[in-house]
């Protein structure tokens, strides 16, 4: 089995050292995320960034613990098998979490798109992880597709929600400017009324 194991992982090797090194360092995003949300003054609650925040980062990180089981030498595939199914019961948890979270908290309301991105895809694809690990032993070129396409697509559910997360909060920034600037030159009419009633 070892004969037949070495040279089908290391096929992927290549592959999963681009997503594992993109996983890895777009991790780094979430926090310049994290800093933008303390800077501005739109509404943040620790209940909306667990919902929203975290799992990004989660994602993240799955996608680099793909990346890293299926770089290391393995001599059979029980190991991975059993990495994979733990890890794929544990999103799929996890993603039950989020649900909830999201529905709790009050700081933001989710829309159709933030439940697919935030929700759908990340289940689909432990569930798909899940099933994969399973179908290892009896389909391994299948299944470590199946595998690829899991770190894909939880690398690109990353980078989404990152864009989704920091888009917003400019576009909150700019409405508060927006709504300070509309302010600022409302006053000066207003301490001009009653210099023009007493005349």
């Amino acid at each position: 089995m070892h004969d037949v194991m070495e040279p089908i992982f290391s096929a992927w090797e290549s592959f999963y050292v681009i997503v594992g090194s993109s996983a890895a360092a777009l991790t780094g995003l979430q926090f310049v995320v994290m800093a933008l949300v303390a800077d501005t003054r739109a509404r943040s609650t620790p209940e909306t960034i667990d919902a929203f925040g975290t799992p990004t980062v989660v994602h993240f990180c799955s996608a680099l613990l793909v990346s890293a089981v299926l770089s290391a030498p393995w001599h059979t595939p029980s190991s991975v098998t059993l990495i994979f199914g733990v890890t794929g019961i544990a999103g799929l948890f996890y993603c039950f979490l989020v649900t909830r979270r999201a529905h709790r908290q009050t700081g933001y309301e989710p829309v159709f798109e933030d439940w697919i991105w935030h929700v759908a895809l990340p289940f689909a694809a432990y569930a798909m992880l899940l099933v994969a690990a399973l179908s290892l032993r009896l389909h391994l070129t299948g299944s470590l597709f199946a595998i690829a396409a899991v770190a894909l697509l939880l690398l690109f559910i990353g980078i989404h929600n990152s864009w989704d997360s920091v888009t917003f909060i400019v576009a909150r920034q700019a409405e508060a400017r927006q709504a300070e600037t509309r302010k600022a030159d409302e006053k000066p009419k207003e301490d001009e009324k009653p210099a023009a009633g007493s005349q």
